[in-house]
């Protein structure tokens, strides 16, 4: 799946900040870098662009306003040095609000996102889909891993790594729990534990506060064991499991 995106910023630096990310993401094509967002109009309206980040403060037109005026609207990244337009960005319906400086891991979760919404058919759907499976960006031993989401069994925290057991092998990440579990969709990934998550077509079986996944038992939280059962089976609970 290639993404195509623009770069609308009059900041030549910050432009220059999000292609050195970009470098790290083979998917994601620039098409185009835009000092005046006016300018990339002709091709937002001609080209089939998935992707925008898209600064906020700029002259002639802001970001915000050009955004409100734009008839197709691809996925925003918005990419400012202001947080006090956060509220008003998202109501505007934008993937993600990244703050000046931009670290990368907090880049990648961004990026994460969009992937996340084109694949849930959110959005405007483009033809540079294709058939790519379901995939999140994951960063370990210094290099991104492109993992399918219908590979992963299970995950486990481990103090301050996370540990993704999938069928093409396990991968040790340097991220919480908590941060992984905003990345995933709801739909596949259901958190049964304050150390696991689990992908729910992968359960083989469920036996009182236990989830046998993958010759592997992973216990229920006691936090947790309503909503799970809820997940799972469609209850509001029963003590005969």
């Amino acid at each position: 799946m290639q993404l195509n995106c623009l770069i609308i910023d009059d900041e030549e630096m910050a432009i220059k900040v999000i292609e050195n990310h970009l470098l790290e993401f083979p998917d994601i094509k620039v098409i185009g870098t835009f000092q005046n967002p006016m300018a990339a109009l002709p091709i937002i309206e001609n080209e089939a662009i998935d992707l925008i980040f898209l600064d906020i403060n700029m002259p002639k037109v802001s970001g915000l306003d050009f955004l409100r005026n734009i008839t197709l609207k691809p996925h925003v990244i918005i990419t400012t040095a202001y947080r006090e337009f956060a509220v008003e960005s998202f109501e505007l319906n934008v993937a993600d609000y990244l703050v000046k400086p931009i670290p990368f891991a907090r880049f990648l979760k961004a990026i994460n996102k969009v992937n996340n919404l084109i694949q849930l058919g959110k959005g405007i759907p483009t033809e540079s889909l294709g058939k790519e499976q379901a995939h999140i960006f994951l960063k370990s031993n210094k290099k991104l891993v492109k993992v399918y989401l219908n590979e992963i069994l299970f995950i486990e925290s481990l103090k301050d790594y996370i540990k993704i057991a999938t069928t093409a092998g396990d991968f040790m990440i340097l991220k919480s729990i908590t941060a992984i579990q905003d990345e995933l969709p709801s739909e596949q990934f259901l958190r049964v534990h304050r150390s696991f998550i689990v992908s729910i077509d992968k359960i083989k079986a469920l036996e009182g506060n236990v989830i046998e996944t993958a010759n592997r038992k992973i216990p229920i939280g006691r936090n947790y064991l309503k909503d799970v059962r809820k997940a799972i089976l469609n209850l509001e609970g029963d003590e005969d499991l």
